[in-house]
């Protein structure tokens, strides 16, 4: 059997070690490349994030195998025994132009089960953390079960993105959601918006394109903590792929599926 508390506590101090790397190199200038478009940047900081990552876990836990955003994991295929999702700076955009409003991610499987969860706002030194079944916490804080809410007094997380021009659905569909929202926000990193509805900050966050490692550790808090973590038609999401993802708290998510999502026809 895995000693999880063990695997928890050595992954947070690599994420602290971490941090101080990143916060080490804010006063330098970066090197910075684009993958796939001219915004989706990476620099010789996310990749050396995740390197350093990678050689301890290898060191440590030789078995372990790990799926990393900058390609210097293994190639999984399957999530039988213990895999590590890990992104090294989710928000690099942020990280490059505010030096803010970015974390270090990082969700641990076991047989595809979401067994650790680690988000790390490294700016205002923010750890979120969860071990299954033993609650959710932001550094020493735990945080409470999320509570019910409905569509017209939440907050949810939303690029304007999906309610503009788009390839991937009819921007009138999360548009007639926004109109009866309280109101939307958007801060350039999917897991610290995943960390902002387990803190109870938003009720709810939805996007059309995410990878398994920005969603992984924020999908084992808010599940431990009752929300719902899927894609936009209620199904599990693919750990291993790309997804459309919805997170809300309970109420807010079965009336989002109900009343804007139910024909699936985007």
């Amino acid at each position: 059997m895995p000693n999880w508390k063990e695997i928890d506590l050595q992954a947070k101090q690599w994420m602290k070690e971490a941090g101080e790397i990143i916060k080490s190199s804010l006063s330098r200038t970066l090197k910075i490349k684009t993958k796939s478009n001219p915004n989706d940047l990476v620099t010789e900081m996310d990749q050396a994030i995740e390197q350093f990552f990678i050689k301890n876990i290898k060191e440590t836990y030789p078995g372990h195998r790990i799926i990393g955003e900058e390609g210097f994991g293994d190639k999984v295929t399957q999530l039988d025994g213990i895999v590590w999702l890990i992104d090294p700076i989710d928000g690099t955009v942020n990280f490059v132009h505010m030096q803010r409003n970015f974390a270090i991610s990082i969700g641990i499987y076991e047989d595809g089960i979401g067994r650790i969860g680690l988000i790390y706002d490294v700016i205002r030194d923010e750890l979120y953390h969860t071990i299954r079944g033993n609650g959710v916490f932001m550094n020493d804080l735990p945080l409470e079960q999320l509570d019910t809410v409905q569509v017209p007094e939440a907050i949810i997380g939303l690029n304007t993105t999906w309610v503009t021009k788009n390839t991937r659905i009819n921007p009138a569909i999360l548009g007639a959601l926004v109109k009866d929202l309280r109101g939307t926000r958007s801060y350039g990193s999917a897991a610290l918006e995943m960390a902002s509805v387990a803190a109870g900050r938003l009720d709810g966050y939805i996007t059309l394109r995410l990878a398994p490692w920005d969603f992984a550790a924020g999908k084992i808090m808010v599940e431990e903590l009752g929300g719902y973590v899927t894609d936009l038609t209620g199904k599990s999401i693919n750990l291993l792929g790309q997804n459309s993802v919805l997170v809300a708290k309970p109420g807010l998510y079965e009336e989002i599926l109900k009343n804007y999502l139910n024909n699936g026809n985007w």
